[in-house]
């Protein structure tokens, strides 16, 4: 979501907008027709790209989690070979990415997943024990003492630091893009350095 640089299309301007307005007022807080104004058109039209309120949700929820995995699958490849801080460091950005740049689908994560139907919060839980996995093993190749338990602890904590970012105040109110994303880079290696401390 991110990281696309060519135009959105209709089903992604919907789902942005939705994200948007469910994170200010939540889930039952928003009509199909104020998500339908937003992006231009009327709310029963939105039906043509989404069976309803609910399908929005199940695939924000599930894209967003969808989305981390492949991306961080995608930075190991790119820097397989390389030394394993280096792959930490990439995991690290593509994370401080998604919380810069996405903080509604956070709010949202934390407010309405138990909305989900339980195949879909399933599937959100499956795709993000996979890619706190991922994190754990790359983790443990920086820092070879750190117990497995240990790392997946220090892995849940970082992703709490990192997608703390709506709490951070409206994105206009922060120092600037480039200066909060390095600060959130070395509070998160100063966390996993401190839980490699004995």
């Amino acid at each position: 979501m991110a990281t696309r640089t060519d135009a959105p299309t209709r089903r992604e301007q919907i789902l942005k907008e939705a994200a948007r307005l469910f994170a200010e007022r939540g889930f039952h807080g928003v009509g199909v027709d104020e998500i339908g104004a937003a992006v231009g058109i009327s709310g029963p039209g939105l039906y043509r790209h989404f069976a309803g309120k609910d399908a929005m949700l199940a695939e924000l929820l599930v894209g967003i989690s969808g989305q981390l995995l492949t991306g961080a699958k995608r930075r190991l490849a790119e820097v397989d070979g390389t030394p394993a801080e280096a792959v930490l460091d990439s995991l690290i950005e593509g994370h401080i990415d998604f919380a810069l740049d996405d903080r509604p689908l956070i709010t949202l994560h934390d407010r309405e997943l138990d909305r989900l139907r339980d195949s879909d919060r399933k599937l959100v839980r499956q795709l993000q024990r996979q890619y706190v996995e991922l994190w754990v093993s790359v983790l443990r190749e920086v820092y070879p003492g750190l117990a497995e338990p240990a790392a997946r602890s220090a892995v849940h904590s970082v992703f709490g630091l990192l997608n703390s970012t709506p709490h951070l105040g409206r994105a206009g109110s922060l120092p600037g893009r480039g200066t909060t994303a390095e600060l959130l880079h070395r509070m998160a290696r100063g966390a996993f350095a401190a839980a490699a401390t004995e």
